[in-house]
């Protein structure tokens, strides 16, 4: 998304924990001091933090003199830090026992409720002066997926938190007729990122001999499409597969469609959950 920004002419800041090689690359090719040419800016941001979003706002103030298009991009998929079926206490779990928060909503839930409200007050209150209007429009996009359509045992809080963000999208989309701001969300199948890659535990539940993988590029430009296009208005959700998209209506949804939407061997992760609580006090940590 980043990419596809910067080669339209947007400066963009990257705010993330830390970069990963191909993002170093991106900021490094456009981190020039011309005015007149498009920038990349990385800060290390916790999006848990509600001061380090603060910081990546001002930061854009700074660097690039306003806002115009927010993506609170960050998102996991119940790694085993913070899963459902390894309860806050259990071992390798980053939930504390008495911690009173699950990881993964703070990530996937509160952090773009958030960042919206923050958006939303810097686009209301800019240090230019120059206010969101139907003539000055903004844009906050959104990470929906189709597990905002779908219920699955083995990822219940992942379902749960793009679920939510699915709500919370739609529920600000009359903002663009009145403020200019359109909030939509994406919504894609299977994308082939390091979310799964780099974990195995989840690769598993993808058979690559005959499921579909959504590429990071379809996404990205299903995203900048959200954001022009004027049929998709604010709090649209739209579905994102192999070769084919799909507005998700908000009322009789015969769900997902297409290619790249499903794991042929989610059986497998069901049958792994099952095995998890056959184990000795489960949940008594």
């Amino acid at each position: 998304m980043s990419k596809l920004l910067l080669s339209r002419g947007c400066s963009v800041l990257l705010a993330d924990l830390q970069l990963r090689p191909e993002a170093k690359e991106l900021v490094d090719l456009y981190s020039g001091e011309d005015p007149s040419k498009p920038r990349a800016v990385f800060q290390r941001t916790d999006v848990t933090s509600w001061k380090d979003l603060e910081d990546a706002f001002n930061t854009c103030e700074r660097e690039f003199g306003g806002v115009d298009i927010v993506v609170p991009g960050a998102g996991v998929f119940e790694p085993y830090w913070s899963k459902f079926w390894f309860p806050p206490g259990a071992k390798d779990s980053q939930d504390a026992k008495h911690g009173d928060r699950y990881k993964i909503m703070d990530i996937n839930v509160t952090h773009p409720i958030r960042a919206a409200q923050m958006a939303i007050s810097v686009f209301l209150n800019p240090k230019d002066g120059k206010k969101c209007s139907l003539e000055n429009p903004k844009r906050i996009v959104m990470i929906a997926s189709i597990a905002s359509q779908i219920s699955s045992l083995f990822a219940p809080m992942y379902v749960a938190s793009k679920w939510a963000v699915s709500g919370f999208t739609r529920s600000l989309g009359s903002l663009e007729n009145t403020l200019g701001i359109r909030c939509n969300g994406v919504a894609p199948g299977l994308v082939r990122t390091p979310l799964f890659l780099d974990h195995p535990e989840k690769l598993k539940m993808v058979d690559e001999s005959k499921d579909k993988w959504v590429t990071p590029e379809s996404v990205a430009e299903a995203m900048v499409k959200l954001m022009e296009d004027d049929e998709l208005v604010g709090g649209t959700i739209l579905e994102v597969a192999t070769s084919s998209q799909r507005i998700v209506p908000l009322f009789n949804n015969p769900g997902p469609q297409g290619e790249g939407i499903r794991a042929s061997n989610s059986s497998l992760m069901v049958e792994e959950v099952y095995k998890w609580l056959e184990t000795e006090d489960w949940g008594k940590f």
